[in-house]
């Protein structure tokens, strides 16, 4: 890296915040061991969500019933549920007409440890995941362990993590979306999958943001000659 290069990345610390979902890399590691952005803690009475042109979390929406999130609760970097993500999907689930949701991998990060607030970065090593459907749409939900956790570190695959840990995941996704008064959603978690097939969804999803946004190492490239004038 020469010196100006080097002046630039300084500059570019100072003055901008990195978004989180394009600024910052799943790390050299992933998919067996990524960074994870942590949006929602079990404590949080309201859904908070990154707001995907700004880079800074805001309010979705309250939460409309009593249960709440049982682990951190957030999404991968640089990640994104497009075509490889929902061809995956279909053909687990045998269905057809399936499509990606357009977002960022959502992650469920296990750790004894209570965090305040969201809006941080964390290790976290895939052991497994829920494949979910929303209507017509690929919602996959990876579930791993905070890395160094002594409760949990014990855990490689989804057969360790206790029965009724994995219940709650499940009927939290399944009824954090039925809001009192509007019709139900068609949502359904059609399989519970081990540590292999969410390095698989990961991967998948990976590619699926070069794709769709292109290569992040080559838009810093392209945005350092914007700033020289090059």
């Amino acid at each position: 890296m020469s010196g100006k290069d080097s002046e630039l990345n300084d500059l570019f610390g100072l003055l901008f915040k990195a978004h989180p979902w394009h600024g910052v890399s799943a790390g050299a590691d992933a998919p067996s061991v990524m960074r994870a952005y942590i949006e929602i803690v079990p404590t949080d009475v309201v859904k908070y969500e990154l707001d995907k042109k700004s880079g800074h979390l805001h309010i979705d929406r309250p939460q409309r019933f009593s249960s709440m999130c049982p682990t951190l609760y957030g999404f991968i970097p640089q990640s994104f549920c497009g075509d490889e993500v929902a061809e995956l999907c279909a053909s687990r689930a045998c269905q057809t007409g399936i499509k990606g949701d357009g977002d960022p991998m959502d992650i469920c990060v296990l750790t004894e440890k209570t965090a305040a607030h969201g809006g941080f970065f964390g290790n976290a090593r895939p052991v497994g995941g829920l494949r979910m459907i929303d209507g017509e749409e690929a919602d996959d939900k990876i579930i791993a362990v905070l890395e160094g956790d002594i409760a949990y570190g014990y855990i490689k695959d989804i057969g360790d993590c206790p029965n009724g840990l994995i219940d709650r995941l499940k009927h939290y996704f399944l009824s954090y979306k039925q809001f009192p008064g509007e019709n139900p959603r068609r949502v359904e978690i059609v399989d519970v999958y081990d540590r292999a097939e969410a390095n698989e969804v990961i991967a998948r999803s990976l590619r699926d943001y070069r794709t769709t946004f292109g290569d992040p190492e080559k838009r810093i490239a392209e945005l350092k000659k914007l700033v020289r004038g090059e």
